[in-house]
């Protein structure tokens, strides 16, 4: 079998409902939408999430928590990943954005203290974890909070 040769099974695909050509089509005059209403108005319909004037779920459950729009959102990195890198190394968000560790920049880049490091790094980042701070200085790297 090529790509070519292939088709959808047969009843799969349903030709395209041709509305409004013709009472000898059955779908003429009121074109599948019946007499009068909200519905058979052009543009008519209700909204998403509309309950017909009753209140709406999503207005009748209880709401809880808070969310801080204030809260700052670190690209987080662990202290083993960073032994991917060779020794006496500078380690900074870009460098870690054009190795595909990282994808966004958000607001920072964090160090966790998971794993261990063996290697010698200068590490630049927003924070760093107690464990991760320890570990690098272990290492003999140096840990730059910028």
């Amino acid at each position: 079998m090529k790509l070519h040769e292939l088709n959808p099974a047969p009843g799969a695909r349903h030709s395209k409902k041709r509305v409004g050509r013709g009472t000898g089509s059955g779908l003429g005059k009121t074109s599948a939408r019946g007499q009068k209403g909200q519905k058979s108005r052009s543009g008519g319909g209700v909204r998403p999430g509309f309950e017909g004037g009753q209140m709406p779920l999503s207005r009748r459950l209880p709401k809880r928590g808070f969310t801080n729009i204030f809260a700052k959102q670190y690209a987080t990195v662990n202290v083993s990943t960073l032994d991917a890198f060779e020794d006496g190394a500078v380690v900074d968000i870009d460098t870690l954005m054009e190795k595909g560790i990282v994808k966004k920049k958000l607001d920072g880049l964090k160090i966790l203290g998971n794993g261990e490091i063996s290697k010698k790094l200068t590490i630049k980042a927003r924070k760093f974890t107690k464990a991760a701070e320890e570990k690098i200085k272990a290492a003999g790297g140096s840990a730059e909070v910028v």
